[in-house]
């Protein structure tokens, strides 16, 4: 109950504006933009397909239904458009560019600013972790182990594709362990599980609700390894986002969008875990990919929000009750 009220009071902070001013972009700075505390860590795992009653009321995945119940969970957060590849493009601008489908990188190529050129910007770190990459194939579609170049947004902005210390970005999800123990994870890291374990599915894979349960369990253990290492004892903020491209299924039923986002891309799960911040918290804000950008710029101190994730006219807020410390 006390979590409930702490989000009513912060969302209503947000709406106050108590201190506006302006990014070099012209966007709105809210007082609740300012009261997203600053994160030393944030892991944003993206997975596949799924909406939010297929995660959180199925029954098929019960380390999500836990770490939604102990945490905290979007119930109304919305992706933006549907197939894939420009709802993970628009989670890391802030806009899909104009693509519209799961096209290759060389061709859905973007030359334009992300979150990626902004952390870099600030003198902060960013990399991605993918099950099944190949580091001696940085530029491949796709590899036998089921990565897809289409669930990573790097590789479909030229901008970064050409800087020279590009692949040194690109890792194997199998080398995050060492990273964690090492310290050397970057402030921002990006986790796409293959196509098996992020509930996409692919050959041999590719039923329901095998490939629910199959994905459910490698986030469990990816969560349970995160908060084993010492990022997740330390004074710092840290936070785990789980959230996913789209619900394939939502253009048979129900609203898609929120936020001046049309059409829109269903309704999905988004959890937010964290070592200092709310517990068993449920919020009924509405949000979307642009939405969970906005507030990762926020977080790492970044006030001159990419495309839509300035939007504030069209509802577009930052996720403060889920991140509050």
């Amino acid at each position: 109950m006390m979590d409930r009220v702490m989000a009513s009071l912060a969302f209503g902070a947000m709406v106050l504006m108590g201190a506006l001013g302006a990014t070099g972009g012209g966007a709105r700075v809210a007082a609740a933009d300012r009261a997203v505390p600053r994160y030393e860590h944030i892991v944003l795992v993206v997975l596949e397909n799924h909406g939010y009653e297929s995660i959180l009321g199925a029954g098929h995945a019960p380390n999500l239904a836990r770490l939604a119940r102990e945490y905290g969970v979007a119930t109304e957060f919305y992706a933006t458009t549907h197939p894939s590849e420009p709802n993970y493009v628009a989670l890391f601008s802030g806009s899909t560019h104009g693509i519209r489908d799961d096209g290759p990188f060389l061709v859905n190529s973007v030359d334009a600013p992300n979150l990626a050129t902004q952390l870099q910007a600030r003198g902060l770190t960013w990399g991605g972790y993918f099950g099944g990459y190949d580091p001696a194939r940085p530029f491949a579609r796709f590899t036998h182990d089921h990565y897809a170049a289409k669930h990573n947004p790097f590789v479909n902005f030229v901008n970064l594709r050409n800087e020279p210390g590009f692949a040194a970005h690109q890792h194997p999800l199998s080398s995050l362990a060492a990273a964690l123990r090492s310290t050397t994870l970057p402030n921002f890291a990006l986790v796409i599980p293959n196509l098996c374990a992020d509930m996409h599915g692919a050959r041999g894979c590719e039923r329901e609700p095998q490939k629910t349960i199959a994905g459910d369990a490698a986030v469990g253990a990816l969560v349970a390894e995160i908060q084993r290492a010492p990022l997740w004892r330390a004074a710092q903020n840290a936070a785990i986002v789980i959230t996913w491209d789209e619900d394939d299924g939502a253009h048979r039923s129900g609203i898609q969008g929120c936020c001046g986002t049309l059409p829109g891309g269903g309704r999905i799960a988004t959890l937010v875990i964290t070592n200092h911040g709310p517990r068993h918290l449920r919020d009924p804000h509405p949000y979307n990919h642009y939405s969970l950008l906005r507030t990762l710029e926020d977080a790492f101190g970044i006030h001159h929000y990419l495309g839509h994730a300035a939007d504030w006219n069209a509802g577009i807020r930052p996720m403060l009750p889920l991140f509050a410390t």
